[in-house]
């Protein structure tokens, strides 16, 4: 009985201190402060003087978190567009076809000046379908796409050599859903820088 008392007062003197401490207002260091004495800092209402720039203040605070929160995302999905390393495109096909699309033909332009560019830079074409089809069907039609693909890039002046193209049919889906948003895009040539 002592003992659950004395917890009893324990916990109430150690929950007094706490909200002494954490319900304190602010402080403003005045001159006085060497006299001992403090004037509270009171935070303007909204239609005050000074609520704007306190508002604008904590405004722009948010906004800069929310920046910093939001550009490693940024940078993710400027990489994983498909599979595609950056700054290279992937390009999408039409259902059952291998042509590539007018749409399409600039993303190709784009990573042929890359590679000009950069003569390094060799590149794996991945030839992808949705689930629709076959197993060996897709198989074919994804390198029918990257064959396709590579021939489009050595009519630009890519030398062949520096390209290589692989057929992953419908085994590597981008999205899983059973949808013609999913199906568009796993209908695509992603091209992926090799050493």
């Amino acid at each position: 009985m002592k003992r659950t008392l004395l917890l009893m007062l324990i916990l109430a003197i150690v929950s007094g201190l706490a909200l002494s401490v954490g319900g304190c207002a602010k402080k403003k260091a005045t001159a006085e402060d060497g006299m001992g004495t403090a004037v509270e800092e009171r935070v303007p209402q909204p239609g005050e003087p000074g609520y704007e720039k306190i508002y604008e203040e904590s405004m722009a605070a948010k906004q800069e978190a929310l920046d910093a929160q939001a550009a490693p995302m940024a940078k993710e999905h400027e990489i994983l567009e498909g599979r595609t390393s950056a700054p290279l495109l992937p390009i999408y096909f039409d259902f059952d076809k291998t042509n590539i699309k007018q749409d399409q033909r600039d993303r190709l332009e784009k990573n042929a000046d890359y590679m000009k560019q950069n003569p390094a830079v060799k590149v794996r074409i991945e030839g992808n379908c949705d689930e629709r089809g076959n197993n060996e069907y897709n198989m074919a039609l994804g390198e029918r796409r990257s064959i396709n693909a590579k021939k489009y890039l050595v009519n630009l002046g890519i030398h062949g050599d520096r390209i290589h193209t692989i057929s992953y049919g419908e085994e590597n889906p981008l999205l899983r859903g059973h949808d013609e948003l999913s199906w568009a895009q796993n209908r695509r040539d992603d091209f992926v820088m090799v050493k």
